[in-house]
């Protein structure tokens, strides 16, 4: 097989975030929001890159020198990813890549890890190197803390499998669970987050505060298993109620963010459920558990407030071939 295109959906984080960098379960759900990999052999032994979307168009790059410091930040995540698979399977090979997303990285819906799982993917189905989740979960996660040092991997199981998934850190347990489409609303606070430097941020608040902090993931956790069993029945009154005391918990760790409270604040009086940042904190997207007859009413305070309406649907597949 010479050429292959893949795609590998985007993120929500629903409960558990930060928390779940020390050892605390998550819930995380797919959207329909994908990213596009294509993948095709050439001859030589260049990677050339086309990823429009990060301002990447035509890079070129020697396949012995792949994921160098050196190279654009846009290029990154797919050169290591190329670099650990052929290093994984002995190969040589000159190659074109290219990326498209559905969605602005600015969003906070997992970008990172969804390029690198359909680039894994795609390299595994043009080399016909067959591999099982577990193990594009393991050269995917490894490649993300290859670039940034830091992460869980809730992100990329969500790539992999899609759907709504209960997640320990680092693949321990990856639970997909039998839940419907979740009734969200999502608004963008039109302010992008640094997620590496906010996972740094609560690493030190961590530090000089291990009691009070560690309590705080202990009740994260607790929330977040709760959460689990809500889902499972479908009591989206309940799982409001947990979202907001997920988010006081938040801010607690100290990343949220004046436009993120705001936007929360005004779910609520919209008559959502319950809300709360999803993902780093700092910017990005907050998330609405909401009644379907008050989810307009809900949309309309959140803009009236600068946020931006993002429709998805949750539950999404996971990486999949493209026709």
């Amino acid at each position: 097989m010479e050429r292959v295109e893949v795609s590998a959906p985007g993120k929500l984080m629903l409960f558990g975030e930060h928390a779940v960098v020390y050892g605390r379960p998550c819930i995380v759900t797919a959207v329909d929001h994908r990213m596009r990999v294509a993948v095709e052999i050439a001859d030589g032994d260049n990677l050339e890159l086309y990823a429009p979307d990060v301002d990447v168009v035509g890079y070129v790059e020697r396949m012995n020198n792949l994921g160098g410091k050196e190279a654009p930040k846009g290029t990154r995540f797919v050169s290591v990813a190329v670099r650990n698979f052929f290093n994984s399977f002995g190969i040589k090979s000159g190659l074109k890549i290219e990326t498209r997303s559905d969605f602005s990285s600015e969003f906070g819906f997992g970008s990172s890890s969804a390029v690198t799982v359909g680039v894994i993917k795609a390299l595994s189905e043009v080399f016909e190197k067959p591999l099982d989740n577990k193990k594009i979960f393991n050269l995917s996660y490894n490649t993300i803390l290859d670039v940034q040092g830091v992460g869980s991997g809730f992100d990329v199981a969500a790539a992999i499998w899609g759907g709504t998934i209960y997640f320990v850190t680092g693949g321990k347990k990856i639970e997909p669970l039998a839940v419907s489409e979740l009734p969200l609303v999502v608004g963008y606070t039109g302010v992008k987050a640094d997620t590496p430097t906010l996972v740094r941020q609560v690493a030190n608040f961590y530090e000089e505060n291990k009691g009070l902090v560690g309590k705080i993931f202990d009740s994260v956790g607790d929330i977040t298993k709760e959460s689990r069993k809500a889902l499972l029945k479908g009591d989206y009154k309940r799982l409001g109620k947990l979202m907001d005391e997920n988010q006081v918990l938040l801010e607690k760790l100290r990343i949220g963010s004046p436009e993120l409270s705001n936007l929360i604040l005004a779910a609520r009086k919209g008559g959502a459920y319950g809300a709360k940042l999803s993902g780093a904190g700092g910017g990005d997207c907050m998330i609405a558990f909401v009644p379907k007859d008050s989810a307009k009413l809900v949309e309309k305070t959140i803009e009236e407030k600068g946020g931006k309406i993002i429709n998805v649907r949750t539950g999404a597949r996971g990486v999949r071939l493209e026709d």
